[in-house]
């Protein structure tokens, strides 16, 4: 689902004109980038947790010139789905004749 079907789909559920959905999709986004990027998790309970997890520096390799590189420590954002939106997930049949897009 991309961020325009998502914007459709909230103004048919909630009768709130497209603009709207879209102003505050955009900027609930911005909040959640904002937040992680000033070193600050988001936590919406039976949604998930928006989290800074920090990665250890270490050699890398780049298998073209067949060096290899150094890469310091640095944080990345990662997602953790709340107990019940993972159970809900869990369950899914896996569907192997769809293409990862």
């Amino acid at each position: 689902m991309t961020k325009a079907e998502l914007v459709s789909e909230i103004a048919i559920r909630t009768g709130y004109d497209k603009k709207t959905v879209s102003a505050v999709v955009e900027n609930f986004t911005k909040g959640i980038k904002d937040s992680l990027s000033h070193g600050n998790e988001v936590f919406i309970r039976g949604f998930g947790s928006f989290v800074i997890k920090p990665r250890k520096e270490r050699i890398a390799r780049d298998i073209l010139n067949r060096t290899s590189v150094y890469v310091p420590a640095h944080c990345v954002p990662d997602f953790k789905p709340a107990k019940e939106f993972n159970e809900m997930v869990h369950g899914l049949k896996v569907d192997k004749k769809k293409k990862a897009k």
